[in-house]
């Protein structure tokens, strides 16, 4: 398939690229506007293979991603770009709006005046998936049942009620307009190439730098963790065999406190760098700071993902032990990546807490 893929540069985005060049015979145009936190280093390994594509474009531009729909003609859509960070969102939600929602319209609109035009087999094929968080979902209790497909939608904070918008958007021009949509919900991701605001990279840098390790409240808010890998594999899975309309929950069946999830980062860099700045009897777990919670903190997310197991047959398949093993020691061998984004203009960057 001809696939265009938004948001290709970024974290999850190039996971995606990456494995659709190297593991499926399917080409990419990817969009992408280069952000702050899009880096085209991060598809560098497949850049120049012919079944790869880049266009820097704005998803908000309507004139633009008409022109590359025009000129690409898409047998599918992969709609991974947003704003994703709960804490810019809280200090600006304007630009969570115009790329979540307005951007995620101006997909759909274009996405729709193309298969208007197919027929026969491309219009039976076409799908347009569109990739979003179980954030939408709000928070739960330790006793609450995990995420599902049919769980309401309660969004807390700016960025997830975006998303929570461009989620109904979605299902809206499936039963409006027939355009074969597909929603897809991710519990929290890892691994290589994660920018560096977010928890498990944040962790790491400042560990490595020996600095302290602001952690929000008590650290006992809850995650499920999921491989990014595992994530890419599964949103190939849903492109290929998903069912229009529908919606799945992708999750690691990894759930873990965010202390947790600190800790084992902590105890990873002790056993390969030697504790803080070489010295052995002086653990990593040591910088460790708690610090005022941040708004809306939802305290536990977990998924329930039986349904894309039972029906595509996608399962997780890294555990969370090995890879943030993987996760780290990718990080301690691509210093270089990582600290020209730290040195270079990081656009109000905001290195903070541990979410």
């Amino acid at each position: 398939m001809r696939l265009l893929l938004t948001g290709g540069c970024g974290f999850i985005g190039s996971a995606v690229v990456r494995r659709l060049i190297t593991q499926t015979g399917h080409s990419v145009l990817n969009l992408d506007k280069l952000a702050y936190a899009g880096d085209p280093r991060t598809v560098a390994s497949v850049a120049d293979d012919p079944r790869y594509a880049f266009a820097q474009v704005d998803i908000c531009d309507p004139a633009a991603v008409a022109a590359a729909f025009a000129e690409y003609q898409p047998d599918a859509v992969l709609h991974l770009a947003a704003e994703s960070h709960v804490d810019r969102s809280i200090d600006g939600p304007a630009a969570f709006i115009n790329t979540n929602v307005v951007g995620t319209f101006t997909m759909l609109e274009a996405a729709r005046t193309h298969y208007e035009q197919l027929d026969g087999p491309a219009r039976d094929a076409f799908r347009f998936v569109h990739i979003s968080t179980d954030e939408v979902f709000g928070s739960l209790t330790l006793d609450d049942p995990a995420f599902c497909e049919t769980t309401p939608y309660s969004p807390r904070s700016p960025y997830s009620a975006s998303k929570a918008a461009s989620d109904h958007l979605a299902r809206a021009w499936f039963d409006t307009y027939g355009l074969p949509t597909i929603v897809t919900n991710c519990s929290n991701n890892y691994g290589p190439f994660h920018f560096p605001e977010k928890l498990i990279p944040l962790v790491t840098i400042k560990a490595l730098a020996g600095e302290p390790l602001p952690v929000y409240g008590k650290g006992d808010n809850i995650r499920d963790w999921l491989f990014v890998d595992d994530h890419a594999r599964a949103l190939i899975t849903v492109l290929e065999s998903g069912a229009p309309g529908d919606t799945y929950t992708i999750g690691g069946r990894s759930e873990r406190t965010n202390l947790d999830v600190v800790h084992t980062i902590c105890d990873l860099l002790d056993d390969r760098v030697g504790g803080i700045g070489g010295d052995t009897s002086r653990s990593h777990r040591e910088l460790i700071t708690f610090v005022t919670d941040r708004p809306g903190h939802d305290h536990r997310y977990a998924i329930d993902a039986s349904h894309i197991e039972t029906d595509l047959g996608w399962t997780p398949s890294v555990t969370f032990e090995t890879g943030i093993a993987t996760t780290i020691d990718w990080f301690l061998a691509n210093r270089d990546w990582w600290q020209a984004i730290l040195d270079g203009n990081y656009q109000g960057q905001r290195l903070g807490t541990a979410s």
